[in-house]
């Protein structure tokens, strides 16, 4: 990001500054990226989301701190950022899927509602009086049982992906992933789930307790995993991990 003359130009949305920033759309993009970890998996038959769960505070009811939300029976999203940026988007992201059923009588595209998505935040990139949203999504369905991915940010893009993440430490997990996904890797239910879990055990601390993990097949809805199933998911992966370290021990050097 240019800071030489931004305070000039980021106090006004609508106005370029020279070297064709918009300082308030780079500044939410920022905001993003404090935000909690959220990964994506796009396996043969299914979706997978997981997501870094910040520490609730004693009192507090986890049941209201997701990351993790449903639009409709067959596409959810996981996002990254400010999470009333995106409470308001998931809001009028759901009615506009209630009022393309109605219309159309035909349930919304994963890319349908995604470009949905990023048409209103695009429009709040352009519209003096208001700021861009400060949140991006990782949106994923099905489409005539196929899986979908797609990834929306601030600035109104949106891309198809076979897997990303986003939030903090995204850069990290994404090379993660550049580096183990294959199509052979993801065939299966559990093969997507241990892909997406390692990916974020990168960057997250080990620990079911840390990790908010959603799964979608095809023809079914949304399935959020208890703490129990998640932590037999880390243990197998921990143990994969050992195995490897012996067999590195064990290897005669040249």
């Amino acid at each position: 990001m240019a800071d030489v003359g931004a305070g000039k130009y980021d106090s006004a949305l609508t106005v370029f500054s020279p070297d064709g920033h918009l300082f308030q759309v780079e500044y939410a993009q920022e905001a993003v990226k404090k935000g909690s970890t959220a990964v994506a998996v796009r396996g043969k038959d299914t979706v997978v989301l997981a997501v870094e769960k910040r520490a609730l505070a004693k009192l507090q009811d986890a049941r209201t701190v997701r990351k993790i939300c449903s639009l409709d029976d067959h596409v959810c999203l996981a996002f990254a950022g400010l999470t009333a940026d995106a409470r308001v988007l998931v809001n009028k992201s759901r009615l506009e899927c209630q009022s393309h059923r109605l219309t159309v009588e035909d349930p919304v595209t994963v890319e349908y509602i995604t470009r949905y998505v990023a048409k209103v935040c695009q429009r709040y990139t352009q519209r003096s009086g208001a700021r861009p949203f400060g949140v991006s999504f990782l949106v994923v369905g099905f489409d005539q049982g196929i899986p979908k991915l797609y990834q929306t940010e601030p600035a109104g893009t949106y891309h198809e992906w076979k897997a990303n993440a986003t939030g903090r430490n995204a850069k990290t997990v994404r090379e993660f992933l550049e580096k183990y996904y294959t199509e052979e890797s993801i065939q299966t239910r559990d093969e997507a789930i241990i892909l997406a879990v390692r990916g974020l055990l990168e960057v997250v601390q080990s620990g079911s307790k840390n990790i908010e993990l959603a799964i979608m097949e095809k023809g079914k809805k949304i399935e959020f995993l208890d703490t129990d199933q998640i932590e037999k998911y880390i243990q197998h992966i921990e143990k994969v991990r050992e195995e490897e370290a012996e067999k590195k021990k064990k290897k005669p050097h040249p």
